[in-house]
C-alpha cells in the first residue's frame, strides 16, 4: 500500500509504554504536604521519606518528557494513515447518502488497557467497542499477521484496521444495536449466526473502503488484494479452530469461514457499492 506522505489521523491515542492506560506517580509538592500532614499526625519526623518522592517526581518527569522512538513507529504512522483514508472515505460516502459520518477513535495500547466494553488485552487482538466508538489495537499483532498468521504486506494490517472501523459503520448504521437486541432470546448457536454476519459484513465494508481510497488516492499497489486475502483467510473460524482443536464445530463459528472472509471482503473490494452487502444478504 501506498502511504508515506500520506495524511496521518487526528483521532489516534498513542498509548504505548503505559500500563493498563496510564500510570500515576506521586512526587513534587503533594508527597511532600503528604508527608507533613503524617509528621505532624503521628509526632514522628517523616523527612527521610522526601529524598524517595523526590526520586519518583524525577522518575515521573523523565517519563513525561520527549518520548524516544521506537522500533514500530512506522507501524503506528502507517495505521494512523489507515484510519485518516477510512474517515475521508466513509465521509464521502455518508454525505453521499445525506448522513454525517462521525470518526471513531483509534487507541493503540501496549500489553493491556481499559475500555468502555471492559479491560482488554493484547491477547484478543484488536476490537471495536461502541460504547465508546474507539478502535484499540496493540501493534504487536501486526508482527502476529506476519509471524503467526503468515499474512505479510502492510495490506493485511490495513485490512484489519478497516474491519475494526467497519464495525464502528454498523454501529452508526444501527445494524449492531439491531442484532445485539436479539441476544436475549436466541440460543447460542442461533446468535453465533447472527455475529458472522456482522463480522463479514465488516469484512465487505473494509473491502468497500479500499475500493475507494483506490480510486480517489491509488494508495493499492501490486499485491494488495492478495495480502487481505491471506490475512482473511489465516484468521477464518473453520481454520483457526482445525489448527487449535484439529476439527471444526460450525455452531461455535463466530467470524465466518476462511472462504466467506475472503468472499466478502473481494466483493467489496470489486464493487464498492454498500448495496452489494445489505446484512440480510450477507451469508
Amino acid at each position: 500500500m501506498r502511504w508515506r506522505g500520506e495524511r496521518e489521523s487526528d483521532n489516534v491515542e498513542d498509548q504505548r509504554g503505559m500500563s493498563g492506560g496510564g500510570k500515576v506517580a506521586i512526587g513534587g509538592g503533594i508527597g511532600a504536604i503528604i508527608v507533613l500532614v503524617l509528621g505532624l499526625l503521628t509526632g514522628k519526623d517523616l523527612s527521610s521519606l522526601l529524598p524517595f518522592l523526590q526520586g519518583d517526581q524525577a522518575a515521573t518527569e523523565q517519563t513525561n518528557g520527549p518520548r524516544q522512538p521506537r522500533p514500530d513507529d512506522s507501524t503506528a504512522q502507517f495505521v494512523s494513515v489507515v484510519l485518516a483514508s477510512t474517515e475521508d472515505v466513509w465521509t464521502e460516502l455518508f454525505t453521499a447518502n445525506g448522513e454525517q459520518y462521525q470518526k471513531p477513535k483509534l487507541r493503540i495500547f501496549e500489553t493491556s488497557t481499559q475500555s468502555a466494553c471492559g479491560g482488554a488485552s493484547s491477547a484478543m487482538g484488536p476490537f471495536y467497542c461502541p460504547a465508546d466508538q474507539r478502535v484499540y489495537i496493540d501493534l504487536s499483532f501486526c508482527d502476529e499477521l506476519r509471524t503467526k498468521f503468515r499474512a505479510p504486506g502492510n495490506f493485511a494490517v490495513a485490512y484489519v484496521v478497516a474491519h475494526e472501523v467497519g464495525h464502528h459503520v454498523q454501529n452508526l448504521m444501527g445494524i449492531s444495536e439491531q442484532v445485539q437486541r436479539q441476544r436475549a432470546r436466541l440460543s447460542e448457536a442461533d446468535y453465533n449466526k447472527l455475529s458472522v454476519k456482522l463480522e463479514l459484513q465488516a469484512d465487505f465494508l473494509a473491502g468497500v473502503w479500499a475500493y475507494h481510497a483506490n480510486r480517489t488516492r491509488r494508495l493499492i499497489e501490486p499485491g494488495d488484494l492478495e495480502a487481505a486475502l491471506t490475512a482473511a483467510n489465516a484468521i477464518g473460524d473453520d481454520k483457526l479452530q482445525k489448527e487449535a482443536q484439529g476439527y471444526i464445530v460450525p455452531d461455535a463459528f463466530t467470524h465466518g469461514t476462511s472462504q466467506q472472509r475472503m468472499y466478502w471482503f473481494k466483493k467489496g473490494f470489486e464493487t464498492g457499492d454498500l448495496s452489494q452487502g445489505k446484512f440480510q444478504d450477507i451469508r
